[in-house]
């Protein structure tokens, strides 16, 4: 069953003309309503229609996994302590009695053993972290291939972007919090390439550490960024994210009945919410059984963090491993300026190459936008193939992602395979370079080969199996008409055409002059809709002349 949005109609009644309350709950839901107006708040919004597809949700993980995150948060720190005092441990962990550790180690060692579920509540704690950051890198990556970041999107996009960046340097606060050999390891690169900024890196690192590493601040100021600043900002994102989400209704595949100006789906009173609370215990049930069966980060194993000492095979969180990878990679270039050593190894991937990804990510929205010059609004998703430029530019970057990935575990790589870490590192820095590429025009070409059966589906129909032998002996396939429902979701899609420049010459005969900006324009948007970025779709003309019988058969 599936309902269309409705405008609703109608204020609320003024209080004269309503019915006296029935008993004391209903006086009390009567005064409330009087000093909030929750009634028309509730009828407005307790109908909105929400579409119903496996694909949103995603975000509905993202949301579940970040309210699972505070809630395990809240209990962790209530015996967590962020002090880098010195202690000598007494547990109950053996292996670790008498050796001088951090009060912050000893009680997340506490919590682990000694705590009544401590252990599963970390487990939880962490295996939500990373959950959280998946499930947005996932539910971006929806939202870019189906296009469902244009107007009036575009901020909302930004709002999802900032969300997860600003999980995964929460998550890396996290597990740098209880001061064992890893995490140790990891601030302690992180300590280098904070100095390796020019101008402003002492500053920062000063800021963050509170004097020269490891010093006696590094726990307490991590402790406030990751519970109170972060995640503070985070909510608020997260809050202006829904509210956006409400505002702008809700995108849906293309199909019978859906249209730029409806949404087809189901009420989120009572149906979405029953829907929405039975999957948020199914997530959290999941999240759990995985944290009883799978242990991460057993700090016990570590130790405490000790400056002259490097855990083997000291590895980030994998949403962490792409940035140290760039790094990894990077040849150890330096230079000297004024006395100063500008350590250009750590500095451009640091200062150049990182923002640059991530700059190229937020602003995607605004340079597609430019690029078709359109100013429609689009609640409609376009299916990754009928975009095969933007699809393929998806995958590159995600490819490249992973070239990245695999370039920050080089030395596992090495060891694990056998093989020389100068080999790896070698083919890393060249793949970064040509395997995106290999991989735009792969998936441009499989795009462009989808759309190509998608129109003979059109025109010709299925093939359903049967062999035909005509009057003159030739075998042919029977092909059957598609339903209406499916020629719709294979003819709904928009093509842009190219941008193209005015004339050289006005009406006047005079010679006109484009700019840079409208070449450089004209020229992209060839790239992205041009000749041979898309295959153009079937006519009704084409439709009607094959399925009427000429050559159909």
């Amino acid at each position: 069953m599936s309902r269309t949005s409705s405008t609703t109609s109608g204020a609320a009644k003024p209080a004269s003309t309503r019915a006296k309350p029935a008993n004391k709950w209903e006086q009390a839901a009567d005064w409330t309503d009087g000093r909030l107006g929750i009634y028309s708040l509730a009828k407005t919004n307790l109908r909105k229609i929400f579409p119903d597809h496996w694909s949103f949700m995603l975000g509905e993980i993202c949301l579940y996994t970040f309210i699972i995150i505070l809630l395990t948060g809240v209990y962790l720190t209530l015996f967590f302590k962020p002090s880098m005092g010195e202690v000598i441990y007494q547990g109950s962990y053996v292996p670790l009695k008498g050796i001088p550790m951090s009060e912050a180690y000893a009680s997340t060692v506490d919590i682990s053993f000694e705590v009544r579920g401590g252990l599963l509540v970390r487990q939880i704690h962490h295996w939500a972290a990373l959950v959280f950051v998946a499930a947005m890198f996932v539910h971006m990556m929806r939202v870019f291939f189906t296009g469902a970041f244009r107007k009036p999107r575009e901020i909302n996009w930004v709002f999802g972007f900032l969300l997860l960046v600003l999980g995964m340097f929460d998550g890396f606060f996290g597990y740098s919090l209880p001061d064992d050999l890893l995490s140790g390891t990891g601030i302690r690169f992180m300590e280098g390439a904070v100095l390796a900024t020019p101008l402003i890196g002492t500053y920062v690192q000063m800021f963050l550490f509170g004097g020269e590493f490891p010093g006696h601040d590094i726990v307490p100021r991590f402790f406030t960024i990751h519970v109170l600043l972060i995640p503070g900002i985070m909510l608020g994102l997260l809050v202006a994210h829904l509210i956006l989400v409400f505002y702008h209704k809700h995108t849906q595949w293309a199909g019978p009945g859906k249209t730029e100006k409806n949404v087809v789906g189901m009420p989120l009173m009572p149906v979405y919410m029953a829907k929405a609370g039975g999957f948020f215990f199914l997530v959290f049930g999941l999240i759990a059984a995985i944290s009883a069966i799978a242990s991460i980060n057993p700090i016990w194993a570590y130790g405490p963090y000790r400056p002259d000492q490097v855990s083997t095979d000291a590895q980030p969180d994998w949403y962490m491993g792409f940035s140290e990878g760039l790094i990894r990679i990077m040849p150890g270039w330096e230079i000297s300026l004024w006395g100063h050593t500008l350590n250009l190894g750590v500095a451009i991937p640091l200062m150049v190459l990182f923002p640059m990804v991530l700059v190229s990510i937020a602003a995607y929205p605004f340079i597609e936008g430019w690029i078709t010059g359109d100013k429609r609004e689009h609640h409609i998703l376009d299916r990754p193939r009928n975009a095969p430029v933007r699809t393929a530019l998806g995958a590159a970057w995600i490819s490249l992602y992973l070239v990245l990935l695999a370039a920050g575990g080089n030395d596992l790589f090495a060891t694990h395979l056998h093989l020389s870490i100068n080999s790896v590192t070698y083919f890393v820095r060249v793949g970064m370079f040509v395997i995106p590429v290999l991989v735009f025009i792969i998936t441009k070409r499989w795009c462009l080969g989808l759309q190509r059966r998608d129109k003979e589906k059109v025109l010709h129909g299925r093939e359903t199996g049967v062999i035909k032998r005509l009057p003159h002996g030739e075998f042919v396939e029977v092909h059957a008409q598609l339903p209406q429902k499916d020629l719709h979701k294979l003819t709904a899609h928009e093509q842009i055409e190219p941008f193209e420049l005015p004339a050289e010459t006005d009406e006047n005969g005079v010679a006109r002059k484009a700019n840079v900006i409208d070449r450089t324009r004209a020229k992209i948007s060839r790239g992205f809709y041009g000749e041979g970025s898309q295959i153009p779709k079937p006519t009704s003309e084409e439709h009607h002349e094959i399925t009427s019988g000429h050559g159909h058969h």
